[in-house]
C-alpha cells in the first residue's frame, strides 16, 4: 500500500548552497555516472495533530558505483529519512512529498509496492543501526540468512544453507556453521552486526544503506565490521550509503561526506578537503565538538587522605550451562583492584566482555562478589545487608546507558526525578525536583512530561538529575554517552564536569570510547578478559601507552592517525602480567557476561 501524497512544502534554498559554476553538493566525481541520485527530494510525516513534519528538505545527492558515501549530522537532522527514503521503508505517517529517487536511472518513487520489492534486498539492502531488534530472537541465524535467499528465489531449500554459510564467512563471522545454529541473543553484539551484513550481502544488491551500523560498538569491532564493509567495496564494486553521527568513521572509511542539518545538506565534499577546511558554520560545530584523543585530561582533583571507593582482588564467577566445554564457570572478573578518590573521575575501558560492567555490578552490590573486598570511605561493604546496604544505595548512584529503557515511560519527568527522595523518605521533595531540572539545565516544565516527549540528551539529563538526587558520594556512569551525537555528547560531558566541580561527586565512568574518555577521565583502567592491563593517568596512558594491548585500542580509534598502529613483527597482543594465567577469549569469540 502507497502512502498518500501530502502537501508540498515551500521550497527554500539549501543553506551552503555553492556559487554559480560549481557542481551542485552531493554529487560525485566528474565522469562517474551514480548508481544512486537524489534530486530535489522532500519527505515529509503527518503529526498526531494532523500537521506536517517537513523532514527533508529539497535533499540532490548522488552515490557512484564502487563509493562510499557518508551522510553526517546529528539526530533528527534527516539522514536516516534520507536513507531509508530511498526504497520509501518510511514509519507510518511519512511519504515522499516531491523530488525523484533514481537509482540506475530508474525512479523508484514512481514504482508500485510490488514492483519496489524487487529492488529490495537484490538492488538496495540495508543493514540496519539495533541488531538485537532487527533479528528475529526466535530464528537460528542461519535460517534468517537462508530465508531471505528462498525470499528473492536464489536458492532452493536444498542450497540455501550452503549459501547462508558462504554469506556469514564473506560477513567476516568466524566459525559460520557453528554461528548459523545459534540464535542472536547467543551472540555478541559485533557478531549479530555481522550477521546482519550476510543477511545486506544474501541478494547481491549494488547499494548497501548502513544506517549507524556501529554506533555502540566497541572500536576494534567497530573497526573490524568496517573493514568488512570496505572490503565488500573493493571486491564487487558496491557502493555503500553510510549513515553516522561519527565523523572519524566518516573521515577513517568515506569518499565523500554530505552533512545534513534540518533536513537540508548544508556542505558535501571529498571527505579530506571537507574535514580540513569545513565552510560550513554547523560543519564546524560538529568538528568542534567531537571528542579529541590529543585534547587536555581536566585537571586533577585535590588528592585526598584516603580513597572514597576500593576494591581489593575482587573476583566474580558465572555457572556456564552444560555443554559449554570443560569448565563449569566462566571468571567474568578476574583479580581486580582499583581506587576511586572524592572528586575523581577514573574510567574503565575495554571491549565487550571484558568485565568493566561486572565490575560496576561488583561496585553498586548489583551482584555479589565471589570473592575480594570493596569499600566505601573505609568501610567493608562486600557483605553489606538490610540499613548498611540500604545506606550504601543512597551513597553510590549509577546513570545506565540508554535512558529511554531505564526511566519509567508511564511516570512524569517530575515523577521519575522525585522517586528516590520518596523512596528514602526525603522532606521538600517538589523543590529538591526542581533544583535538580534547573541544575540539568531542563526548564521547569519539562517535570510534566513524559520520556516519549524529549530528546536523547534531554532524557540523559533527567537520568542524571535522578541520580544526583540523594546527593551521592559517588556516580556509576555505564555508557552514558555512547549513543548520543558528538553535539549532546559535548553538552552531557560538560554538564557533568561542572557537577563534579560543584558538588566534589567522584564517578567510576565506563565507556568504549577513548577519546570520551580523554574528555573527562583524571585516571584511566584498561581491562581485557576480566583482568586489570593497565592503570595510569589520563595523559600519562595517552602519550605513552605501556601494554600492546592499549596501544591497539588506541590505534583502532576512527579518525586516529597510524602513529599508534601495530608494526609488523611487533609482539603479539597477550593480557600481560606473569602472574596472570588465563589467556582471555576476544570479544568476537566469546560473549561475556557484563
Amino acid at each position: 500500500m502507497t502512502t498518500p501524497p501530502l502537501p508540498k512544502p515551500v521550497r527554500k534554498p539549501p543553506a551552503g548552497e555553492p556559487p554559480a559554476g560549481e557542481p551542485p553538493a552531493g554529487k560525485p566525481p566528474a565522469g562517474e555516472p551514480p548508481l544512486l541520485s537524489l534530486q530535489d527530494l522532500h519527505v515529509c510525516y503527518r503529526t498526531r495533530t494532523g500537521g506536517l513534519h517537513h523532514a527533508v528538505r529539497g535533499v540532490d545527492l548522488d552515490v557512484a558505483p564502487g563509493e562510499i558515501v557518508a551522510l553526517v549530522g546529528e539526530s533528527g537532522s534527516g539522514k536516516s529519512t534520507t536513507a531509508h527514503a530511498v526504497t520509501r521503508l518510511l514509519p507510518r505517517g511519512g511519504g515522499i512529498d516531491a523530488g525523484r529517487v533514481l537509482f540506475g536511472g530508474r525512479d523508484l518513487t514512481a514504482l508500485s509496492e510490488k514492483e519496489l520489492r524487487t529492488v529490495r534486498g537484490t538492488g538496495v539492502a540495508l543493514v540496519p543501526q539495533d541488531p538485537a531488534v532487527s533479528l528475529n530472537p526466535v530464528q537460528r541465524i542461519g535460517t534468517q540468512v537462508a530465508e531471505v535467499l528462498r525470499i528473492h528465489r536464489l536458492a532452493t531449500r536444498r542450497t540455501a544453507h550452503e549459501r547462508a554459510l558462504d554469506l556469514l564467512a564473506r560477513a567476516g563471522l568466524p566459525d559460520p556453521r557453528t554461528q548459523a545454529r545459534r540464535r542472536p541473543h547467543e551472540l555478541s553484539g559485533g557478531m549479530r552486526q555481522r550477521a546482519l551484513i550476510a543477511i545486506a550481502l544474501a541478494g547481491d544488491p549494488r547499494l548497501i544503506i548502513a544506517d549507524e551500523p556501529t554506533s555502540a560498538l566497541d572500536v576494534t569491532v567497530q573497526r573490524g565490521i568496517l573493514d568488512r564493509l570496505q572490503a565488500l567495496v573493493r571486491e564487487s564494486g558496491t557502493a555503500v550509503l553510510l549513515v553516522t553521527h561519527d565523523l572519524g568513521v566518516a573521515a577513517d572509511r568515506a569518499d565523500r561526506i554530505a552533512v545534513m542539518s534540518e533536513g537540508r545538506i548544508v556542505e558535501s565534499g571529498p571527505s579530506g578537503p571537507l574535514l580540513a577546511a569545513p565552510a560550513d558554520p554547523y560543519t564546524r560545530r560538529l568538528l568542534s565538538s567531537a571528542p579529541r584523543l590529543d585534547a587536555p585530561s581536566p585537571p586533577p582533583p585535590a588528592p585526598g587522605p584516603a580513597p572514597l571507593l576500593e576494591t581489593e582482588h575482587l573476583t566474580k564467577d558465572f555457572p556456564l550451562p552444560r555443554g559449554e566445554g570443560a569448565a563449569r564457570t566462566l571468571r567474568a572478573v578476574d583479580d581486580v583492584s582499583l581506587t576511586v578518590h572524592r572528586g575523581e573521575t577514573v574510567a574503565l575501558v575495554g571491549e565487550s566482555g571484558s568485565g568493566k560492567s561486572t565490575t560496576a555490578r561488583l561496585v553498586l552490590r548489583l551482584t555479589p562478589p565471589t570473592s575480594g573486598r570493596i569499600r566505601l570511605d573505609g568501610d567493608d561493604v562486600t557483605d553489606a545487608r538490610g540499613a548498611r546496604l540500604r545506606a550504601l544505595r543512597r551513597r553510590v548512584q549509577l546513570v545506565y546507558q540508554n535512558p529511554y529503557a531505564s526511566l519509567d515511560p508511564r511516570l512524569t519527568v517530575g515523577e521519575s526525578v522525585g522517586e528516590p527522595l520518596r523512596a528514602f523518605r526525603v522532606p521538600g521533595a517538589a523543590a529538591r525536583v526542581a533544583e535538580l531540572l534547573d541544575r540539568v539545565a531542563l526548564p521547569a516544565t519539562a517535570a510534566r512530561r513524559r520520556p516519549a516527549e524529549l530528546s536523547g540528551g534531554q532524557r540523559q539529563r533527567v537520568a542524571i538529575a535522578r541520580a544526583l538526587a540523594l546527593s551521592p558520594d559517588l556516580v556509576v556512569c555505564d555508557e552514558p554517552v555512547s549513543a548520543l551525537d558528538v553535539t549532546v555528547q559535548d553538552q552531557i560531558l560538560r554538564l557533568l564536569a561542572e557537577l563534579q566541580a560543584d558538588t566534589g561527586v567522584a564517578y567510576l565512568f565506563i565507556s568504549h570510547d577513548l577519546a570520551v574518555v580523554r574528555r573527562i577521565a583524571h585516571r584511566v583502567v584498561v581491562m581485557r578478559g576480566g583482568r586489570v592491563l593497565e592503570d595510569a593517568p589520563a595523559d600519562e596512558l595517552f602519550r605513552a601507552p605501556v601494554h600492546p594491548y592499549t596501544r591497539a585500542l588506541l590505534a583502532a580509534v576512527p579518525g586516529r592517525t597510524d602513529e599508534l598502529r601495530a608494526e609488523p613483527g611487533s609482539a603479539p597482543l597477550t593480557t600481560a602480567a606473569p602472574r596472570r594465567q588465563r589467556t582471555p577469549a576476544s570479544e568476537e569469540g566469546t560473549s561475556w557476561p557484563r
